[in-house]
């Protein structure tokens, strides 16, 4: 079974730099398209960040400049290096992935097969 687990999350004042990390195991492709969501409360669920085995990666315009997402494919870990945060990066952050796949210039939120727990941030003003 595929698993997914993100850590990193906590509370920051705004400006402030958090790094979340995501672990796979259990995945038997070489192909994938994986990354970050959010959600805060009584909003949809929204892509933050997304990679693939080719380093193609996407962002949503609210974090780029701020947010970088990067992978150690050996260490089938993916990271996810916030800063400048502000109040609006605060929710709820999911690691998400598509097996076999490779990442498009949008975010697959329906077709995305396995999720992790998620990992609470919040940013003070």
């Amino acid at each position: 079974q595929v698993q997914l687990v993100e850590s990193g999350g906590g509370s920051v004042q705004t400006g402030g730099s958090l790094r979340l990390s995501c672990v796979a195991s259990g995945y038997p492709y070489a192909s994938y398209c994986i990354g970050w969501f959010r959600q805060a409360p009584g909003k949809e669920r929204e892509g933050v960040a997304i990679i693939d085995a080719n380093d193609y990666t996407h962002y949503a315009e609210s974090v780029k400049g701020r947010f970088t997402i990067s992978q150690n494919s050996a260490k089938r870990t993916l990271y996810l290096q916030m800063d400048l945060l502000k109040p609006e990066d605060a929710a709820m952050y999911y690691c998400a992935a598509d097996w076999p796949e490779v990442c498009g210039d949008y975010f697959p939120i329906e077709t995305l097969e396995t999720w992790g727990q998620g990992t609470h941030v919040t940013v003070s003003s």
